[in-house]
């Protein structure tokens, strides 16, 4: 048994940091069965973030008052949906990569899933079983817009352990390099180029997982003040979420390196999928809260006149 393998060297050159990071945490092999297994710190810290959301999503069912059966239905359906669409997201996009080995599309060990495809195989799974086990779907929705932060802002470190999903060249003091980075960028030049991205792999980077880090922990806090003083319908929530994932996605992809395309563009898929979010979210919020000042006024109105006529 071995423990802390896949060592990397991460730097900081301005700061003047360097850090250790280790990919896997353990490998050993079963006795009897000669079966390698590798326990990676990418599955522990995505694990951490789950159990943490889930952990979450529960105590706000409790304080909603909703069946928690009902909601563990929803979980377990809800993250196989969600396995299945950021997988088939992904490989709608790479399909040049999987079409001449179709069996390689169920080896999502080897890597491949997209947040968004996650995301809206979730929601349809739980559609459905809401449906079925008749759980308000909005509210649960809300209730999971906070849990996807969480689960996000811890996943992200993954990507760190990783040495993946950083960002093009940077001059900024929190720019960072290792050797995995520059191998990457080494055997990826030609493709980066056809993208139309110029980088050097002797200079820093971008710590883009960071930055969707940081952002989604703001943003759980913005959600969590709005949960508890500005909510006014069920579904804000996630329309808030849409919000504010959307504007990071919008923000951030555009400085990574393994960007989905559409086709042969330059066109990145989820910076266009970002602002669409962020602009059906927004005018869906403004409708419904003047809406809801509408009622209001006429509820006032109406008092008024019924008082008047006393």
């Amino acid at each position: 048994m071995k423990f802390l393998t896949g060592h990397t060297l991460v730097e900081f050159p301005k700061l003047g940091w360097e850090f250790d990071i280790y990919e896997n945490l353990v490998e050993f092999t079963v006795p009897g069965w000669d079966i390698d297994i590798t326990i990676r710190f990418y599955g522990v810290i995505i694990a951490f973030g789950f159990a943490l959301a889930v952990l979450f999503g529960g105590r706000m069912a409790y304080k909603w008052k909703l069946s928690l059966d009902k909601m563990l239905d929803v979980l377990i359906y809800g993250t196989i949906g969600g396995i299945v669409g950021a997988r088939l997201y992904y490989v709608v996009f790479e399909w040049d990569s999987y079409k001449n080995d179709l069996l390689s599309i169920f080896k999502i060990w080897e890597g491949g899933l997209a947040i968004y495809g996650g995301i809206i195989g979730a929601m349809i799974a739980a559609y459905f079983v809401c449906k079925k086990v008749d759980l308000n779907f909005y509210k649960l929705l809300d209730i999971a817009s906070m849990s996807f932060l969480i689960g996000q802002c811890i996943g992200r470190w993954g990507n760190f352990t990783n040495q993946e999903a950083f960002g093009t060249n940077t001059d900024l003091p929190w720019g960072m390099t290792s050797e995995k980075i520059s191998n990457y960028i080494s055997a990826h030049y030609s493709t980066l180029t056809a993208s139309g991205i110029t980088i050097d792999s002797e200079l820093p980077v971008h710590p883009t997982f960071l930055y969707e880090s940081l952002w989604c922990l703001i943003g759980f806090i913005i959600l969590y003040i709005v949960c508890r003083k500005f909510y006014k319908f069920d579904g804000q929530l996630i329309l808030g979420y849409g919000i504010i994932y959307g504007l990071e996605r919008a923000v951030v992809e555009g400085l990574r390196t393994d960007s989905l395309y559409i086709g042969s563009t330059n066109l990145r898929v989820s910076q266009i999928l970002s602002l669409v979010l962020v602009v059906c979210c927004a005018a869906l919020t403004a409708a419904k809260l003047i809406q809801i000042r509408k009622a209001d006024e006429q509820k006032v109105k109406e008092y008024k006149e019924k008082k008047g006529n006393v």
